[in-house]
């Protein structure tokens, strides 16, 4: 086994790393993902934080933006809440948007009563700093205009492939439009021999799952593509509080696949052990009496 550390890029027949020539017939690619700058016009003059520099700072800002209404965008937004900061959290169309409806609505009855504003239906056109050093984001929320203004903007959007200068084109491994590499469900890309794993394949960007596709991509490299990815039993968290966990498909998914579908609904306070002092007394404090109760959500197929 040879380590070479530097800056690689496929070359026919292995890859080269800073000039020198690594011969290979198996190579696979797990070079992950990064925080994604949106689009939006003036983003990049602010010191827009991601979820990397944010949790860095040295000193908290009175106020924050965050955009984004995904599991990290929801995270740090009562992360930074908790610590003190006014927090307003923005996105496009709901919380969660990847979780059941009622999950999301749930979740951001909890977020609001702990004081995060949370803003849905928003267009983030630009944005720009301020006199006194902060930033002002202008938004189209359900067709109307409108401007958020705080200390710092936190983008939460989405990740991007680490890519770029790795001589995929050249090699004719086929991308997607966001840059991810694209490979089929035993981790193989277009290109034979090349195979790849992790964030930098834009599937299911978990920890476990990018390692459980990176065993199946050296397996199958080394004893002939006999492993199958799966996912279709694959569980989440988002570690919010309350947490959101969930495993499988959702319903959406599951009638997307042709599945016939049944639902069942069912709050918390129908659970017996939510309702045990343990958990009802912290429920309570997080939300008052009046707050609606968090939904869970279970499935079965016929």
């Amino acid at each position: 086994m040879a380590y070479r550390e530097g800056r690689a890029r496929l070359v026919d027949g292995g890859v080269e790393v800073d000039g020198q020539r690594l011969s290979s017939e198996r190579i696979i690619i797990a070079t992950g993902a990064r925080p994604a700058l949106p689009d939006i016009p003036g983003i990049a003059e602010v010191a827009a934080l991601d979820s990397t520099t944010a949790l860095s700072l040295k000193e908290l800002p009175r106020s924050m933006v965050v955009i984004g209404g995904g599991y990290t965008g929801a995270e740090l937004a009562q992360t930074f809440a908790r610590v003190g900061v006014a927090v307003t959290l923005v996105f496009r169309s709901r919380l969660l948007p990847e979780a059941e409806p009622e999950i999301g609505q749930a979740l951001a009855a909890y977020l609001a009563n702990e004081g995060i504003s949370v803003v849905s239906g928003v267009t983030s056109e630009s944005v720009r700093k301020t006199d006194d050093g902060g930033v002002m984001l202008a938004i189209i929320r359900n067709g109307r205009p409108d401007v958020l203004t705080a200390g710092r903007i936190l983008v939460a959007t989405g990740r991007t492939p680490n890519t770029e200068d790795l001589g995929l084109a050249e090699a004719e491994v086929a991308q997607t439009s966001s840059g991810a590499i694209v490979v089929d469900d035993r981790m193989r890309t277009s290109k034979t021999g090349v195979y790849a794993a992790g964030d930098v394949t834009g599937k299911d960007q978990f920890v476990y799952m990018a390692a459980y596709g990176a065993k199946l991509a050296a397996r199958n490299a080394l004893n002939g593509n006999s492993l199958r990815y799966d996912n279709g039993a694959m569980p989440a968290v988002v570690f919010t509080d309350p947490q959101v966990a969930s495993v499988g498909l959702t319903e959406a998914q599951a009638r997307g696949a042709g599945h016939a579908v049944r639902t069942s609904v069912l709050s918390l306070d129908n659970l017996p052990r939510a309702r045990g002092p343990r958990y009802r007394g912290a429920d309570q404090a997080r939300r008052g009496r009046d707050n609606p109760q968090a939904a869970g959500r279970a499935y079965s197929r016929t």
